[in-house]
């Protein structure tokens, strides 16, 4: 066989093998609701890759048991104005003695019905209105927005759906969006960089004595 069939077939198992990557299920959840985080962009304002990255992280991709019996996509609770249908899921919160005990969660018909309750739960409350005031295409900021008006307890929370954007590139819906309203999209500038972990602090913890085969005494710290 000569290079230029061998080339070819390298070429083409190469195509096949690039063809065949399993879907993860974040892309499939994202194929099935990217059309909707959109449509609510389009109606509230709400980055989609926002949204998106939302329901990515809270429903864990529509595996969690919310997701799947409740449709409930972000993780919202009953509150004091919900007069719809509810699941109880034990959750974080406690009873007068600390023990952990069940947590009224909205159910909704469709995933759909979650995802249009998510808009109004964040443009009705006023403690979100000034993310309102924040450019359409800076999740940067909407993410760390979010987190100071209390959305989540988790202090890494920001960081958590700017990696998720990130990673899937998300912040093309809002591009798609914002372009078809006519108006200019302004991308965020810097991508978040890959934070190293903390290396843990060595202490000396003994000093070791040998002696080599030159008969000379050797001492090798050990730290943990």
């Amino acid at each position: 066989m000569n290079r230029v069939g061998l080339l070819l077939i390298v070429l083409v198992q190469s195509l096949l093998f690039m063809n065949t990557r399993p879907i993860s299920v974040q892309e499939r959840y994202m194929d099935q609701y990217k059309d909707m985080a959109m449509s609510e962009m389009k109606r509230s304002g709400i980055p989609a890759s926002i949204k998106m990255a939302q329901g990515i992280m809270e429903s864990q991709a529509g595996r969690s048991e919310l997701a799947k019996n409740a449709n409930n996509h972000f993780g919202i609770k009953c509150k004091a104005n919900w007069d719809g249908d509810t699941y109880l899921y034990v959750d974080d919160d406690r009873d007068s003695l600390g023990n952990l005990t069940h947590s009224c969660f909205r159910m909704y018909p469709s995933p759909e019905d979650s995802y249009k309750d998510h808009t109004e739960f964040l443009t009705k409350r006023s403690r979100y209105k000034s993310l309102f005031n924040l450019s359409k295409s800076d999740y940067y900021s909407w993410a760390y927005g979010l987190k100071k008006c209390g959305y989540a307890t988790d202090p890494s929370y920001p960081i958590k759906l700017i990696q998720t954007i990130e990673k899937y590139d998300l912040y093309m819906l809002d591009k798609e969006v914002i372009l078809a309203e006519g108006l200019e999209y302004i991308p965020v500038t810097e991508k978040l960089t890959v934070i190293e972990p903390v290396k843990p602090i060595m202490r000396e913890v003994q000093t070791k004595k040998t002696v080599n085969k030159n008969g000379k005494l050797k001492r090798k710290k050990i730290y943990r």
